[in-house]
């Protein structure tokens, strides 16, 4: 099984990919909890530079309360991180990934969370997919 699901975008720029990005969880029913940059923390913290990354905690409430109900320890894979970045092996590139929600069900290895993972799935898939569709250059 994949650890992500992912899109690259070329011929948008960072911040364009980040709010679409943030748009189009929101249509699908995710809240943005967190907001990671990762370039300005390492900055701040260790004065490393790198390039243009930010991690979107992202969480669906009923689908959480869900799991959360099937499985208390689920607590600890929460929220679904959605990572946005720079890709420096091709300039120009933005990538959008997130992380295979499936995996919650085989860590946690408790079978009620299979369906309930299936779901987030689809719906991480939807974001990927339209994020995809929206931001590839005419």
């Amino acid at each position: 099984m994949s650890v992500a699901m992912s899109t690259a975008v070329t011929g948008a720029d960072f911040d364009t990919v980040a709010q679409k990005t943030r748009d189009v969880l929101k249509d699908n029913g995710f809240g943005v909890l967190t907001e990671i940059d990762m370039q300005a923390t390492l900055k701040a913290k260790l004065g490393e530079d790198m390039e243009r990354y930010l991690i979107l905690g992202a969480c669906n409430p009923p689908l959480a309360h869900r799991a959360v109900t099937a499985e208390k320890r689920i607590g600890v894979l929460l929220p679904c991180n959605v990572v946005i970045r720079e890709d420096t092996e091709h300039p120009g590139t933005v990538l959008v990934e997130a992380m295979n929600p499936g995996l919650m069900a085989q860590v946690v290895d408790n079978p009620a969370l299979v369906p309930i993972a299936d779901e987030v799935s689809e719906k991480i898939r939807t974001v990927i997919d339209t994020l995809a569709v929206a931001l590839h250059p005419a």
